[in-house]
């Protein structure tokens, strides 16, 4: 990847554009708004949008200041944060924590309202994330697609075996350990970390939580975001500078699979993990889920186009 996808190659980060601050806004709303959904992964918005191992890099920078501050290497956490894109990474930490904040709510009431068309436009999201996905790969072969269709194949078996029951008065450490979950589905893309909340059934909890922004749960909540983020951020930025292409095909293989979860009928996102056929009000989903796949991979292409890469940082 290039541009916005790029991690910086070494010394101070980029300086930041106007307009490359606006786009990376856009793109943290997006990531935002897709850790709300089951299914739809947070990771894989920042895959097809061109910043996942940008992403990486400015969190494995951050964390290692923070641990070498903790181990008393002051000179080298200063090194470490100095080399941090630190423009980049809050931008998009503070557009999706916006995104969770202001929707969560919509969100929630979407799902029990309008579960059919909301599972229909999520359908249409992966569907258009794949696609994009698929073109990222640096050399895609015969090989990858036949390893994605085979982890598809299995994921969507997997994901049949989901629970839609909810934990009462979940403890302070079940939530500490769903924040930890979350966040490695989140930095592997193609697994929601809002789906395993749904299957482990602490989605509705964590969605209360965040939209009646109860300080205490989410604090303990995001810490384990936190730890999650500091032990297996490094790991697979390392995985995907050695095999960029097969995580990639692993990675669409789980989108593929997520179809299971999207499948609008019979009776829409959390409901049934049974496959139905459509019923008499096929049009309308099936125009939202195809509206939303083309609305990606327009949205991805623009976006790629525009975002140019910044100008070195002055010394």
């Amino acid at each position: 990847m290039n541009g916005a996808g790029a991690p910086p190659a070494g010394g101070r980060p980029a300086r930041p554009t106007p307009v490359g601050l606006f786009l990376t806004a856009l793109r943290g709303f997006a990531i935002g708004s897709a850790i709300l959904i089951p299914g739809v992964s947070g990771g894989t918005v920042a895959l097809v949008s061109g910043i996942y191992l940008r992403l990486l890099a400015a969190i494995g920078g951050a964390s290692a200041a923070f641990s070498r501050l903790l181990r008393g290497n002051f000179r080298g956490s200063v090194e470490a944060a100095r080399q941090t894109d630190w423009w980049f990474l809050a931008t998009v930490v503070g557009s999706a924590a916006l995104a969770l904040l202001s929707l969560a709510g919509v969100v929630g009431s979407l799902l029990r309202n309008y579960p059919i068309g909301t599972a229909a436009v999520f359908f249409g999201l992966i569907a258009g994330s794949v696609a994009a996905a698929w073109r990222i790969m640096r050399a895609p072969s015969a090989v990858h697609a036949a390893s994605a269709v085979a982890l598809g194949a299995a994921a969507f078996y997997l994901f049949g075996f989901r629970s839609t029951a909810v934990v009462d008065d979940p403890a302070w450490f079940v939530f500490l350990g769903a924040g930890v979950m979350a966040v490695c589905a989140f930095i592997l893309p193609g697994i929601s970390g809002s789906f395993l909340l749904l299957a482990v059934g602490m989605y509705q909890n964590v969605l209360a939580a965040i939209d009646a922004i109860h300080l205490p749960t989410l604090a303990v909540y995001y810490g384990g975001w936190a730890f999650g983020l500091a032990v297996f951020s490094r790991f697979l930025e390392w995985l995907l500078d050695r095999w960029h292409d097969a995580v990639v095909a692993g990675m669409v293989g789980l989108m593929l699979g997520s179809f299971r979860i999207l499948w609008p009928w019979p009776d829409g996102l959390g409901g049934d993990a049974g496959l139905g056929a459509p019923g008499d009000g096929w049009a309308a989903p099936a125009l939202l889920a195809v509206g939303s796949a083309v609305l990606v991979v327009v949205l991805v292409s623009w976006a790629n186009r525009t975002d140019r890469p910044a100008l070195p940082a002055e010394e």
